[in-house]
């Protein structure tokens, strides 16, 4: 059982790697459909989403596809409210039904949005209230956040393709970091123990896709397909978080 659990989770990782991502939502999605202790899902996901997206941080950042005085804002923002929301009890139906419908809108954007589409101005202000609200709901729930920070990064047309799927990679392996160290503070060390010594075969899976995965992205997905694909794992993911609500309620 635990091997099949692996390889799904190494394949999760390849694909959500080649566009940036971490797959902490889909890791959340598996890991309760296994019927995983629901008090170590957020650590092993975390984990998981930091174990995946810190090979590929390495390789945007050696690319030179990142550009630190245009993230750094963004992120000092969302590291502390990251940390926060991983301190911070809620119930699960509530917030599963609220950040699944908002995915699942960003996805329907992002598909319906055209090839030519002019830029928008976004005022830094409202980027970073965003940014932040990101990064507590990251805390919250257990991923990084990047899969739906990306989404509104494409719409507002920030950056190219590329240059968004390094900043998600980034985003979400900081704010899963202190999404980590919230969740730890607030179940103590042995949640990082426990999860680490029974669950170490899907660590291992989620490196070996993950640094697959994001070699792959980087040399032979366009911007279009990088666009598409992120649409198709943020509605993906989007409806499995909303079937995982209206399950549990």
């Amino acid at each position: 059982m635990m091997l099949g659990l692996a390889g799904l989770f190494a394949i999760v990782a390849l694909v959500y790697a080649s566009v940036g991502f971490g797959g902490g939502s889909t890791y959340t999605a598996l890991l309760a459909l296994w019927g995983v202790d629901y008090r170590l899902i957020p650590v092993i996901a975390l984990i998981c989403n930091i174990i995946v997206v810190t090979g590929g941080s390495i390789r945007f950042v050696r690319a030179g596809l990142v550009s630190w005085p245009q993230i750094y804002p963004l992120l000092l923002i969302s590291a502390p409210l990251a940390f926060l929301g991983g301190l911070v009890p809620l119930k699960q139906v509530v917030f599963l039904t609220i950040l699944g419908s908002a995915l699942l809108a960003s996805a329907i954007a992002l598909l319906l949005q055209a090839d030519k589409m002019a830029p928008r101005a976004v005022s830094k202000p409202l980027l970073f209230c965003i940014s932040g609200g990101v990064g507590l709901l990251a805390g919250l729930s257990g991923i990084g956040g990047g899969i739906f920070m990306a989404p509104v990064l494409h719409l507002i047309r920030w950056a190219e393709a590329r240059r968004i799927a390094a900043f998600a990679s980034l985003y979400i392996l900081i704010n899963s970091a202190a999404g980590l160290l919230g969740q730890i503070l607030k179940s103590g060390p042995q949640a990082l123990a426990e999860p680490a010594m029974q669950y170490g075969l899907l660590l291992g899976a989620v490196l070996v896709g993950g640094q697959l995965g994001s070699l792959f992205g980087m040399r032979y997905l366009s911007p279009r397909l990088l666009r598409s694909l992120t649409a198709i794992l943020v509605g993906y993911a989007a409806v499995r978080l909303l079937w995982q609500a209206y399950t549990s309620g």
